[in-house]
């Protein structure tokens, strides 16, 4: 209604293509009522954009609009993207340069009279610590071109210390009718966390080969319904690297952990072989 009123455009006029592909946020009065609103879609792998942010004016410059902008930055974090962009009216401008946006180009008018410039703002998390980021984005790379369901997914590398690999995923695009993440989905990011911690591991010790996976058993103990975290640590990895030196396949045990933010709510257990690589291919 915030969105639409003022211009005299119906509420519901605002979606838009990227409406089912969004995810959105919204803050709560104590009585339950929604007071603030907003929405992100990623443009690309690595730019997520924001639009729609709209606070009821009871709740007007009482830091609901940030709270709101911060909740959305954390989405964007998630999905992998490395920069946040926004088409911003002038009477916004002020507000998004206060939370660190930063005026890049004009931006196509608003409902054909409202100007308006896209801003931008680089996300950095200085918790996050990515080993090795050439071979990271080699792993997402690989994920998406030969695992097309991890972009559809929305699965992301997030971490990688060369003990500790994590992923996240998009709980929009992987949620079922009870508001809560597939099963079928948190196996998939599981098996693929594992996958990328094998992947990792070849890279570190300079190994070439094929990674499968043999058998997979995953123990569901809660739903996730905030945000898909799954963790591999080294401790738990059981391998034969000897073997694949030797030209042999080499077997692969590890878990991965699944948590619900920071509640963990599934175990996966993986068998995986690598394959050596054929002579000709090496």
């Amino acid at each position: 209604m915030w969105l639409r009123e003022q211009w005299g455009f119906p509420p519901g006029s605002e979606k838009d293509e990227y409406e089912t592909v969004s995810e959105h946020r919204a803050v709560l009065s104590p009585s339950g009522d929604i007071v603030a609103c907003g929405r992100i879609h990623l443009n690309s792998a690595e730019e997520a954009q924001i639009r729609h942010i709209a606070v009821d004016k009871k709740y007007r410059r009482k830091g609901v609009g940030q709270l709101i902008l911060g909740a959305l930055e954390v989405v964007a974090r998630d999905l992998g993207a490395k920069r946040a962009v926004t088409n911003s009216r002038e009477t916004s401008m002020s507000f998004f340069s206060a939370c660190g946006f930063e005026i890049e180009s004009k931006a196509p008018t608003e409902l054909g009279k409202l100007k308006r410039k896209h801003m931008f703002k680089i996300l950095v998390d200085n918790n996050v610590l990515i080993l090795h980021p050439q071979w990271c984005k080699e792993l997402q790379d690989t994920w998406h071109e030969k695992i097309p369901i991890t972009e559809h997914m929305g699965i992301k590398l997030y971490q990688y210390t060369e003990r500790t690999i994590e992923t996240r995923a998009s709980l929009n695009k992987n949620i079922n009718l009870h508001g809560s993440m597939f099963a079928g989905s948190i196996f998939s990011q599981a098996t693929l966390t594992g996958w990328g911690m094998i992947f990792l591991q070849l890279k570190q010790k300079d190994l070439k080969g094929e990674i499968v996976l043999g058998d997979g058993n995953i123990h569901y103990h809660r739903p996730i319904t905030i945000r898909p975290r799954a963790i591999c640590n080294i401790e738990s990895v059981k391998a034969r690297f000897d073997l694949l030196k030797a030209n042999k396949k080499c077997p692969i045990e590890l878990t991965v952990d699944i948590h619900d933010d920071d509640t963990s709510v599934a175990s996966f257990t993986g068998k995986y072989w690598v394959i050596p690589p054929k002579k000709d291919e090496e």
